[in-house]
């Protein structure tokens, strides 16, 4: 299974959101704080039972329930407060659903949000300081820009970083880590961080997506240790290798 059809095969199981017995202005906020991830929102009515809370459920398997107030700290403050003055910050707000899914889609993160999303797995990486760090930056011409990072990241002993990227532009002066050149449309099309953990299962981590528009991306986190393994095995299987293969990759 390529990297583009694991983005497929993981957009495919899209999550739901039910919210029950609370305001229509509920629903609409939730939407609003969901609206990059790939998890739909609906409501509903029941006869009996408790007040504002709402399900998640994903390929008709019930995840988890929680209410509207675990969902949206602070809701319920004076008319016309901001999120943020009401006690919501984005590292709060839908945490209880969000910290149920191991692979976690987004639908439009601009170059911006990819930037800030890779520096996180990145930065688990230069902590930890072990294991294997892979990063995808679609072409030579983009990586060339991020050198100075990944020289860094290469210093770490212990940590064994490859850079993949397709043949446009001039290859970064590389000492510290390992360049695959890969002559794949998922190379051109895709943007990819994959971090092993360096032996600590909890801090496996993955960002993986396509870009399906100029700019805009779509794609996948995922704490899921399988998942992280298939994508760092899937690459080190297609792309690894220290010569030209047919269709394959290179390390420069």
């Amino acid at each position: 299974m390529s990297l583009i059809e694991l983005i497929a095969g993981v957009e495919a199981h899209e999550a739901t959101l039910t919210v029950f017995n609370a305001e229509p202005a509920v629903t609409e906020e939730l939407r609003e704080y969901f609206a990059d991830r790939n998890v739909r929102i609906v409501d509903d009515q029941t006869a009996s039972g408790p007040e504002a809370f709402a399900v998640l459920a994903r390929d008709g398997e019930f995840v988890t329930g929680v209410t509207v107030d675990e969902l949206l700290p602070g809701r319920g403050g004076d008319e016309g407060e901001t999120p943020a003055e009401r006690g919501e910050t984005p590292g709060n707000v839908g945490k209880p659903v969000l910290d149920h899914l191991d692979e976690t889609m987004f639908t439009s993160y601009s170059r911006e949000d990819m930037v800030a999303a890779s520096r996180e797995i990145e930065d688990r990486a230069w902590r930890v300081g072990d294991g294997e760090l892979h990063a995808g930056f679609q072409t030579l011409d983009v990586l060339t820009g991020e050198a100075d990072t990944y020289d860094l990241l290469g210093e770490k002993d212990r940590l064994d970083v490859h850079a993949y990227a397709a043949a446009e532009g001039d290859a970064p002066d590389v000492g510290t880590y390992t360049v695959h050149v890969g002559e794949t449309a998922e190379i051109r099309e895709t943007w990819f961080v994959a971090y092993d953990g360096g032996g600590y299962e909890d801090a496996k981590c993955a960002l993986l997506a396509e870009e399906r528009a100029p700019g805009e991306f779509y794609g996948f986190w995922s704490y899921d240790p399988e998942t992280v393994d298939y994508i760092i095995d899937y690459l080190t299987e297609r792309y690894g290798g220290s010569e030209q293969t047919d269709g394959g990759g290179a390390t420069v």
